[in-house]
């Protein structure tokens, strides 16, 4: 049984260059560009506004932004190095709460940092670095202190980290890499729980499900892993996207997944039919970015951004 998605609204030209990056908060959806400012639309707003835009954030534009599931955190990830948290203001808007500097904390270099991910409450940050390791810091610790480093080479000499993601309750990190190699680290024991078996292409998106019970990967070979986070099994695959996908998410139930891919394609999966109920393309250029919205309705929204610098937002058919 299919899903039925309908455009609902579309803000053109939302940024000066390609978006690369969305996460979405309670009441928000945060954009990130190759322009040097990150925009703050109004997600409880039908007309979904602009409510805030953070000027000048990063001067060579941002490549990663990601916010904790409850609204209070952000982080962002600029092509300068800049690693920056934002926090929520009790005015509802978004101040600039630090900037970790990964050469002070005993990384190699200040530019090295690419994918971000943060834990529900916001807490924990997650990174990762051209070498393949992967940071975690405690932003509400003591100086935000680094308080895991992983190694997934020889000395430094591990593959790219494309993508990273931590469980909801921050105990795990994931991280996907150009050689197509998929991790989960234990940040309790500060262990490599499992070397999951890749896709051999490069993986360019990992997702715990709410829950943390499944992780799910893709990247270059257009499938979509699916893997059981308790004993680290591959249970599935998700195949129909003729590119290579850019960006997966999961809805707050776990119910179904979202990707994106370079073609400009958007599919909705069942993960409990294993199958696509829904595929949609409002664009040819490339989908660098997909997130569902919070639900506030009985139906689900989602929004869709990438090379045609455009947000655009579905919502759920009436009665679907």
């Amino acid at each position: 049984m299919s899903k039925q998605y309908l455009t609902t609204h579309t803000i053109d030209n939302a940024h000066l260059t390609d978006i690369f990056s969305l996460a979405a908060t309670p009441t928000a959806l945060l954009s990130a560009s190759g322009s040097s400012t990150i925009h703050i639309h109004s997600t409880s707003d039908p007309t979904i506004p602009l409510a805030q835009s953070l000027t000048n954030a990063h001067k060579l534009g941002c490549h990663h932004i990601a916010a904790s599931h409850n609204g209070k955190v952000a982080a962002s990830a600029g092509f300068a190095g800049e690693l920056k948290i934002w926090k929520l203001a009790e005015s509802g808007e978004w101040q600039p709460f630090g900037e970790l500097d990964p050469a002070k904390t005993g990384s190699k270099s200040a530019g090295e940092v690419w994918a971000i991910a943060l834990s529900e409450d916001g807490q924990y940050l997650a990174s990762t670095t051209s070498d393949g390791r992967i940071n975690v810091w405690d932003l509400f610790g003591d100086r935000s202190e680094r308080i895991r480093e992983y190694e997934t080479g020889n000395a430094g000499s591990g593959s790219f980290g494309m993508c990273v993601d931590l469980s909801y309750d921050g105990k795990y990190t994931a991280s996907g890499h150009e050689s197509g190699a998929v991790y989960v680290f234990n940040n309790d024991t500060g262990r490599l729980q499992y070397s999951l078996p890749g896709l051999v292409k490069p993986i360019r998106a990992v997702a715990f499900s709410p829950a943390g019970t499944r992780l799910a990967a893709a990247g270059d070979a257009g499938i979509i892993a699916i893997y059981d986070t308790k004993h680290g099994e591959h249970v599935g695959n998700f195949t129909g996207h003729t590119a290579f996908i850019t960006s997966i998410d999961w809805n707050d139930t776990g119910e179904y997944l979202l990707s994106g891919a370079f073609d400009g394609k958007v599919k909705v999966w069942s993960i409990d039919r294993g199958a696509c109920v829904a595929t949609h393309s409002e664009t040819d250029k490339a989908l660098w970015a997909v997130r569902w919205l919070p639900k506030t309705g009985r139906n689900e929204m989602f929004c869709t951004a990438g090379a045609n610098r455009s947000l655009t937002f579905y919502r759920e058919a009436t009665g679907a």
